[in-house]
């Protein structure tokens, strides 16, 4: 009988090689497929992504299929920057969010003391699942202002979020306007009292500065002025810290804080700054025309600030370790100054 299969009496086409003992018909026909790949120089994974590979060679490929596992090799996702279908069907695409961080605002105080001072607030995304009565009071104010309100999944929140604490509420407000030192200067004459002035030497912590920003303004301080370099800005993860003061308290950059203590000392202000070694704040005189001059997390008081300065208190403390945190520092200093000033009326 005449063979019309062209193939040999082992079952095997001219030129193909004898099977290795043992093999099974699919380690026959993927052999049989990777040496014609070879044969075309491509090499087996390009040909088959699916095949596996050594753990340390194996690239991360999230499965486009909604119903199917990531594989477990897979790194911890990227909430902001990656989704699967399913989560792209059910929250919608990710906001556009803007390049500047400084407009947005999180947390339910931030955002709250944002419309009650007035401040523009262009949208508001509020958790749709939660209907608690500051969420009722936040939600109230934004149709007032006439704000743009959208309810979402506290899944697009936290793709949004730059703290990771938002309570389900993110507004993006006008962003937050530096004031000059003059109109701090101004708003002490207009309130008819000597100036209180937080000066901070290159703070990098957000939520040192948020805090700062808030004991200044419970403090009746006049504003806050930071320096351009090495420090922290008005970041959403500051104006959260601060509890919404943030939209009360002028806060002003500047370039070189010496020279900006230079000019002040002609307006009749002194000077004081929180440094270890010095005069116990009880034992200073700290009434009148007042800056505050609070230093670095680690390093404190810049040498040449600190030559500029009246006066340097120094905090008594009783325990083991020998240093307070710079917001705590300053809330400290701020109420002996509140003292003084009001035995002094």
């Amino acid at each position: 009988m005449k063979n019309y299969s062209k193939r040999g009496a082992e079952g095997r086409r001219p030129g193909q090689s004898r099977p290795a003992k043992g093999q099974t018909a699919r380690e026959r026909a993927g052999s049989r497929n990777g040496l014609e790949d070879r044969r075309k120089g491509r090499s087996e994974n390009e040909t088959y992504p699916g095949r596996k590979t050594r753990q340390e060679d194996r690239p991360y490929r999230r499965e486009e299929t909604s119903g199917r596992r990531e594989r477990e090799h897979a790194p911890e996702k990227d909430w902001k920057n990656s989704r699967t279908r399913s989560e792209f069907a059910q929250n919608g695409p990710a906001p556009e969010l803007p390049e500047e961080s400084e407009n947005r605002l999180e947390g339910r105080n931030a955002v709250l003391e944002a419309y009650r001072s007035g401040r523009t607030v262009d949208k508001l995304f509020l958790q749709k699942d939660l209907q608690d009565g500051m969420i009722l009071t936040i939600a109230r104010e934004a149709r007032k202002a006439g704000s743009i309100i959208s309810y979402v999944p506290k899944t697009r929140l936290d793709q949004m979020s730059e703290t990771g604490r938002h309570q389900g509420v993110i507004a993006y407000a006008s962003s937050i306007a530096y004031v000059e030192v003059e109109d701090i200067l101004q708003r002490a004459r207009d309130k008819g009292e000597d100036p209180f002035l937080f000066l901070l030497d290159g703070i990098e912590d957000p939520h040192n500065l948020g805090a700062i920003i808030r004991t200044a303004n419970l403090a009746g301080a006049h504003g806050v002025i930071i320096t351009k370099h090495r420090a922290a800005g008005l970041t959403a993860a500051v104006a959260r810290a601060s509890a919404g003061a943030v939209s009360y308290t002028p806060v002003a950059k500047v370039g070189n804080l010496g020279n900006v203590i230079d000019q002040l000392k002609k307006e009749g202000i002194w000077f004081v700054c929180a440094d270890m070694g010095g005069t116990r704040m009880y034992d200073l005189d700290l009434k009148g025309p007042i800056g505050l001059v609070i230093g670095n997390e680690g390093e404190g008081v810049s040498r040449l600030v600190r030559e500029k300065c009246d006066h340097i208190a120094s905090i008594p403390m009783k325990g083991d370790i020998d240093s307070l945190n710079a917001s705590v520092a300053a809330g400290v200093l701020a109420y002996e100054i509140v003292r003084q000033r009001q035995c002094d009326v």
